[in-house]
């Protein structure tokens, strides 16, 4: 039996921790584009977000409630992503009349 080198167990895990030369801007979404959650991939960039308890029992309820009643198993970030994309696709689609402009003026 052989054990791992320092060189296998130190390796760069990425090929360019910094890029050489700036990415091109993304293009700016048009407005009829629909928003689409990014689903099952790996995610590069990271938000943190604080609940609170009942908050986070409704989403771990809508979680398993979607595992139970329809064979779904989705984790609680893949959760958040579907919501967040359909509450952004309702402000693009309707902005002054959305779901979020409503509630967020009505504190």
């Amino acid at each position: 039996m052989s054990l791992p080198t320092a060189d296998d167990l130190f390796r760069p895990t990425a090929v360019h921790a910094v890029p050489d030369a700036p990415e091109p801007a993304a293009p700016e979404p048009e407005a009829a584009t629909p928003l689409v959650p990014s689903g099952r991939v790996r995610h590069d960039e990271k938000m943190t977000v604080y609940v609170t308890s009942d908050e986070l029992l409704h989403i771990e309820h809508a979680r398993l409630s979607l595992r139970s009643a329809h064979g779904l198993a989705v984790d609680r970030g893949r959760l958040v992503r579907e919501a967040v994309a359909l509450v952004l696709a309702d402000f693009d689609a309707n902005g002054d009349d959305s779901v979020l402009v409503r509630r967020l003026t009505q504190e």
